[in-house]
C-alpha cells in the first residue's frame, strides 16, 4: 500500500477499496478512489511536488468554494508528509446553451469580491516553479516583484529563454504601470485558469479544479482563459455584462500571458521560447 493511501485512509475513516487512473494534469498523478463506505472520491498525489503544494491548494480551493460565486469540489482530506490531496468526485458530462454565460457570470462575481492583499496572505508559493506571493500594496508591484522578475530569473538560471527575452521581462517589470488599469483593486484569482482547469458535470455547470489562488489582477484570470483556448465568446461577454474592463484591456492580454508563456517555457521549451519572446516584443 502506497505511503499516502493509509495516511488518505486515516483522514477520510474509510478504507479505499479500489483505484483507477485519471488524467491528472502534466504534474500530478490521479485516481478515481472508491471508499469502503461506497462514496466515490478523488484523489492525486505527487513523488516529489514543492514543499506545502497541496496544502496550499487545499486553502486555494477552500477560498474560491467559500466566495459563494463558482462551483468547487469540497476538500475532503490532504496532507503534505505524505503528499495527497482527496476531494469531492464531479460526474462530468458536456456543455449546454447556458453553461459558458453561466461561468462568466460567476467569475465576474468572484473577482468583483475584495481580497486581503496582491499574492498571499499565507505567503505560500503556488505551482509548479513554486512563484512567490509574498503580499503586495499595488498590482505592479506584485506582478514584477512576484511573477516577472522571479521567473527571469529561473529561466536564465535553466537557460530556458534566450537573453533577449531575459532583458524584456526585466525592462518591462519597471514600466507595468504605463499600460493602464494599474489601479485595479486586487481580486481572489484562479491563477491557472486555462480550459484543462474548469470541468463541467452532467448537468452543464462549470467546476474549477487545480487552482494557484491568489489575489491579482483579475485581467490576469481572463487572459489564461485566451491563452490556450476553450472558452467561449458568450463567457466573455457575460463576464463583461457584469463587471467590465477598464479601457485598453485588449492591449494587455499578452501582458497578463507572459508570467504562465515563460513558465511553459521554463517547463517545456520549444515554441513557448518563440512565443514568450513575441508577447514581449508587443511591449519594448
Amino acid at each position: 500500500m502506497a505511503t499516502w493511501q493509509a495516511a488518505a485512509e486515516s483522514q477520510l475513516n474509510a478504507a479505499i477499496t479500489d483505484t483507477q487512473h485519471v488524467g491528472g494534469g502534466d504534474f500530478a498523478q490521479a485516481f478515481k478512489a472508491t471508499l469502503s463506505t461506497g462514496q466515490t472520491v478523488f484523489i492525486k498525489t505527487h513523488s516529489n511536488p514543492p514543499p506545502g503544494f497541496f496544502s496550499t491548494e487545499a486553502q486555494g480551493l477552500e477560498w474560491l468554494r467559500t466566495s459563494g460565486q463558482v462551483n468547487v469540489p469540497s476538500v475532503m482530506a490532504y496532507s503534505d508528509t505524505p503528499p495527497f490531496l482527496a476531494m469531492e468526485w464531479i460526474d462530468l458530462g458536456y456543455a449546454n446553451t447556458t453553461t459558458e454565460h453561466e461561468f462568466g457570470n460567476a467569475l465576474a462575481h468572484m473577482h468583483q469580491l475584495p481580497f486581503a492583499c496582491f499574492g498571499r496572505p499565507d505567503k505560500k508559493t503556488t505551482g509548479s516553479q513554486a512563484v512567490p506571493n509574498t503580499p503586495c500594496d499595488s498590482w505592479a508591484e506584485f506582478y514584477a516583484s512576484q511573477r516577472l522578475l522571479p521567473l527571469a530569473k529561473l529561466a536564465k538560471d535553466k537557460s530556458a529563454l534566450p537573453d533577449k527575452a531575459i532583458r524584456l521581462l526585466e525592462q518591462i517589470s519597471q514600466q507595468l504601470p504605463e499600460f493602464g488599469a494599474a489601479d485595479e483593486a486586487a481580486s481572489l484569482l484562479h491563477g491557472d485558469l486555462w480550459a484543462g482547469n474548469r470541468v463541467v458535470d452532467k448537468h452543464g455547470h462549470s467546476w474549477l479544479i487545480d487552482p494557484a489562488a491568489h489575489g491579482g489582477h483579475r485581467e490576469f484570470d481572463l487572459a489564461m482563459m485566451r491563452l490556450f483556448g476553450g472558452y467561449g465568446e458568450e463567457c466573455f461577454d457575460a463576464y463583461s455584462d457584469v463587471f467590465p474592463l477598464q479601457p485598453g484591456w485588449q492591449s494587455r492580454v499578452s501582458l497578463h500571458q507572459l508570467a504562465p508563456l515563460t513558465v511553459h517555457a521554463i517547463k517545456f521549451g520549444g515554441h513557448y521560447r518563440s512565443a514568450t519572446l513575441s508577447a514581449l516584443e508587443q511591449y519594448s
